[in-house]
């Protein structure tokens, strides 16, 4: 690439939306953005950008040279900090992504960690697709199961996810307790709709509970808390989502075959930038202190 300034437009055109947006975030003139735009898109020779009537949108091309840009970009402010003296800034946009279930543990981390840096910008996505650390797709990722092994990435133990099984009072109301796991017959349970979910305990509920038995299948996480907490059926919840609601039962404690080991992945090329340093030692530090 001939000229990183044509990139850099693009990459804010793409992030902004509209030209207008772009040139103020780079403090140029409007006949500048689309002059580099044109001029990128005439030597790479495919389009950037679908041109419509609210601004510009990125064409799967543009969406690749976004992420690209973005590590691109990433690596030179924390090389201009680290020239400026000023190796303790931490500010810009920090892409956190994990399981959609973790949301609720990790959130008071992230709230803190967002009132220690102001100057950070924080995304947070979640959902079941394996976002590229490789692509700058996300900063920092966290992911459970076995340890992730893809090339170039940093991979650090996190926690271990423990979880129980457990009813509400209302469901023992109508159905009685177990007496333990040899005492399930009769019971009926929440569980995962998706009979090859990898998680420990969805595996076990699968392969011991008998499949009519499991009269709630969802694949939302959220969902299938809900249902255990309004009297469904017995279910799987993390001990530390059991603990904020007393009127739950526990039906059996957490087996070790029902952990989940959590992971924190970041790309190398990144890893040792000033945010993601702060952000990881931030999530260490959390968990050491609940002695999760």
């Amino acid at each position: 690439m001939d000229n990183w300034d044509e990139v850099r437009t693009a990459f804010q055109v793409a992030r902004q939306g509209t030209v207008s947006g772009a040139a103020e975030v780079l403090g140029v003139h409007h006949a500048t953005v689309i002059r580099h735009i044109d001029a990128l898109e005439t030597r790479l020779g495919v389009k950037l950008f679908q041109r419509h009537a609210r601004g510009y949108t990125a064409t799967e091309a543009g969406q690749d040279l976004l992420r690209v840009a973005q590590t691109t970009d990433d690596q030179f402010a924390q090389l201009a900090s680290r020239l400026k003296g000023q190796g303790d800034a931490v500010a810009g946009e920090l892409v956190v992504t994990s399981l959609t279930g973790l949301t609720n543990f990790l959130m008071p981390i992230l709230d803190q960690f967002r009132r220690e840096h102001p100057q950070v910008v924080l995304r947070y996505l979640t959902g079941d697709r394996l976002f590229r650390l490789e692509y700058g797709e996300a900063h920092v990722a966290i992911r459970a199961g076995a340890a992730p092994d893809q090339p170039d990435n940093v991979v650090q133990p996190f926690l271990t996810m423990r979880s129980g099984l457990y009813c509400a009072r209302a469901y023992a109301e109508r159905y009685g307790l177990p007496e333990g796991l040899e005492d399930l017959a009769g019971h009926v349970f929440v569980g995962e709709d998706d009979p090859a979910s990898r998680a420990p305990f969805h595996r076990w509920m699968w392969d011991t509970i008998p499949h009519d038995a499991i009269v709630f299948r969802t694949g939302d996480v959220f969902a299938a808390q809900e249902a255990v907490l309004a009297g469904v059926g017995i279910g799987f919840l993390p001990i530390w989502k059991a603990a904020a609601h007393p009127d739950l039962l526990e039906i059996s404690p957490p087996r070790p075959d029902w952990a989940a080991p959590l992971w924190l992945v970041s790309h190398v090329d990144l890893h040792r930038t000033m945010k993601v340093q702060s952000f990881l030692r931030a999530m260490k530090a959390a968990v050491a202190a609940q002695g999760t």
